[in-house]
């Protein structure tokens, strides 16, 4: 095996902590909205939750089961990797704390107080010891532990109110579980806007629960446990061993305690046997942990200072290639369409399932289901489909982390309706976003292939940049029909003409062109490759990039996330640059691009650049065909390496650096908002000038009739 040259790769780890060191810096970005750079900074906190939850947990498992093992990046074992990010993390925390306790600054002098103790007046006490003991005490469970009361399983994510406790000279130490369905605020009574987050209520009124003890101190804490369960491990029915798998995970190790403040040292050393935890896992942190109180701000702010605060509210604007007023079938079939998310509605999508559920010719409808919304109308126009008596297949991936309990449910009221449910391929995930819609007039067969960038979730295409391609391409459209027969024949390796689809031929087809525009540069023309992605880890692809620079290609990456290429290294990496785009909306297409002008080969899909996308999932790439949907998306390709205000460019050093704001400031994200809400308006403004012309034509021939019957 040929030695792995680290020279120009980088720990995935270490990358994805620099991501979200980016997004905590949108906190401290004094031109976002004062309560967006909260939210930025909740974000921030629950990434870190997720993070500590599956890599953390991952390399926990790592070096039990293979200590020796060398990442393929950066060379480090699993015990270095964690040592590294724990470093890391103790230094963001300090980061973080010091933003929130700004941020608290920032808010006092716009009237809005969260008090802690010591801000306090006597009857807001007054007034809070009476909310605490008829709305709060009657439903704590507090616990003094004893060989009586052994220690409790603490729940991933939930707040304890830890106390060392005194009686008749005797310690012992108390529990207080904080039920996560109490409001997270408390708002006092006065005309400025002043509350206390409903955790430091507990640590307020400790001395009453423990009203028969010394309270000696007091702590919030919270653990975080890993997620890392391996559902292909089930050998029964697959919805039904996800769900044990699902409880067993809630009592899997813990992997980070936190504290709101120093703890007691009796009580940490009370707790780190009983978590099994060491003290490089233990973070002390000041800010809050439940971060939904933004919300409850937000809510009693008025709607004038609400805009003020936040960002100019916006609903997705109607996209400018359909026409809202007509059927959407027929306009798919007449030419390919482009919806791109947040900026545009998901609904033509969305009718377009709705009338395939009501039309008659509809044979059948195929979907692959990765996340939905928790009111997904997805589900409802399926459903109604199988009720009318088309054929519905849809492929349910229950292993989409934190999301399988809501796709058990939803497989679970599909199945109910008639629809036919799959669950993938053992030990490979299918993250692939395609739709297939067959319809049958007379002995006439036709489709229409759906296929995107990101998941079928409403909720999320109002907050995510993705795409999605909507057409009747022949070649597209019997890959697809190709693709589910497969999928239904648990065949993962077949053959397809237009899309690329992992893990059979996704990698070596992008491989292939990363490698025809190598040869363009070698023999002296010019080579180009951009790639949008959310994470780029995959070891083959990185050397072919490297191999590209060498030979002259320009290399363009934007990628939000992990990123373990690293740019500008000399005779490595000279020609590539590497942009991040963190914003109010989380950037999560993927476009790869390859060669310029007339050459020029674009595919947009569902994979990003990781192994465990490109070998061990289901991923399919789609190419564009379309000349003004190449456009529409060279458009944004274009206004990402333009943007100066939200980007920032990852150095040879391994840091990322916010670009220099000189000259125009372009913010990709905005004038795509603006672009969208303006094609809308022309659209629109276009069907009614039409609807008028109409109109004004059917009025005239209904004069020129009633004229023509007075002269007979």
């Amino acid at each position: 095996m040929d030695e792995i040259d680290y020279s120009y790769s980088q720990d995935r780890e270490k990358s994805w902590l620099q991501f979200n060191e980016r997004v905590l810096k949108e906190a401290n970005d004094f031109e976002v909205p004062l309560m967006e750079r909260l939210r930025f900074m909740a974000i921030y906190e629950s990434n870190l939750q997720e993070f500590f939850r599956v890599r953390v947990g991952s390399l926990h498992d790592m070096m039990a089961s293979d200590p020796i093992h060398h990442d393929s990046r950066s060379g480090l074992t699993p015990q270095q990797q964690l040592s590294d990010v724990l470093k890391r993390v103790k230094k963001l925390t300090s980061s973080q704390t010091k933003i929130y306790n700004d941020l608290n600054q920032e808010l006092i002098l716009r009237d809005i107080q969260i008090c802690k103790a010591g801000d306090l007046k006597q009857k807001d006490l007054k007034f809070l010891e009476t909310y605490f003991t008829d709305t709060v005490a009657p439903l704590l469970t507090p616990i003094v532990l004893s060989p009586l009361h052994p220690f409790p399983h603490l729940e991933n994510g939930n707040t304890y109110l830890a106390v060392l406790l005194d009686r008749a000279k005797e310690s012992s130490y108390g529990l207080v579980p904080l039920n996560p369905k109490f409001a997270p605020v408390i708002f006092l009574p006065g005309n400025s806007l002043r509350l206390i987050l409903v955790e430091d209520l507990l640590e307020l009124f400790a001395g009453q629960i423990f009203n028969h003890y010394q309270v000696k101190s007091t702590s919030l804490i919270r653990v975080t446990r890993s997620a890392d369960i391996d559902p292909d491990e089930a050998d029964e029915d697959y919805r039904e061993a996800m769900k044990k798998l699902i409880k067993k995970r809630r009592r899997l190790e813990v992997v980070r305690l936190e504290s709101n403040k120093p703890i007691n040292e009796k009580v940490y050393n009370f707790l780190k046997p009983n978590l099994k935890i060491n003290d490089d896992s233990f973070f002390i942190t000041n800010v809050p942990f439940n971060w939904k109180f933004i919300g409850e701000i937000n809510a009693k702010l008025q709607i004038k200072l609400q805009e003020n605060f936040n960002y100019k509210p916006f609903r997705p604007y109607q996209s400018a290639m359909f026409d809202f007023n007509a059927p959407i079938t027929p306009q798919v079939m007449h030419s390919d369409k482009l919806l791109s998310f947040p900026y545009e509605s998901m609904e033509p999508y969305i009718n377009l399932l709705k009338e395939s559920a009501r039309d008659p010719e509809t044979i059948s409808i195929k979907i692959t289901i990765y996340r939905l919304a928790k009111e997904a109308k997805i589900v409802k126009y399926l459903a109604e489909a199988a009720e009318n008596g088309v054929d519905v297949l849809v492929l349910m991936e229950l292993r989409a982390r934190f999301d399988e309990e809501n796709n058990i449910n939803y497989s679970q009221v599909l199945e109910d309706a008639g629809c036919k449910i799959i669950y993938g391929f053992e030990g490979y995930k299918v993250h692939s976003k395609i739709t297939l819609i067959t319809k049958k007039k007379g002995n006439n067969v036709s489709y229409i292939t759906q296929i995107g960038t990101g998941n079928y979730n409403e909720s999320t295409s109002r907050v995510y940049t993705d795409l999605s391609l909507i057409t009747t391409d022949s070649d597209i459209c019997l890959d697809a029909v190709n693709f589910f027969n497969n999928m239904t024949l648990n065949e993962l390796y077949g053959e397809y003409g237009s899309l690329l689809v992992a893990p059979n031929n996704l990698r070596e087809s992008l491989i292939g062109e990363i490698e025809s525009q190598t040869m363009i540069a070698q023999n002296g023309g010019t080579g180009y490759i951009y790639m949008k992605m959310n994470s780029l880890t995959d070891r083959t692809i990185i050397d072919a990039l490297a191999v590209a620079s060498q030979a002259g290609v320009k290399i363009e990456l934007v990628i939000r996330g992990i990123c373990c290429i690293v740019p500008g290294i000399p005779d490595k990496t000279d020609n590539i640059t590497i942009k991040s785009i963190v914003g109010r909306f989380l950037e999560h297409s993927r476009i790869y691009s390859f060669g310029l002008n007339e050459q020029n080969k674009m595919y947009i899909g569902s994979s990003d650049m990781m192994t465990r996308n490109t070998m061990r999932r289901v991923e399919i790439c789609a190419p564009i065909k379309d000349d003004s949907i190449k456009a529409r998306i060279q458009e944004i390709i274009d206004l990402t390496m333009a943007d100066n205000v939200k980007g920032s460019y990852l150095q040879p050093n391994g840091k990322y650096v916010k670009i220099v704001k000189d000259g125009k400031l372009v913010n990709s994200q905005e004038i795509l908002l603006e672009k969208a809400k303006m094609n809308a308006q022309i659209a629109q403004n276009q069907i009614n000038n039409n609807h008028n012309r109409k109109s004004s034509s059917g009025l005239m021939d209904f004069f020129k009739n009633m004229f023509n019957k007075k002269i007979d």
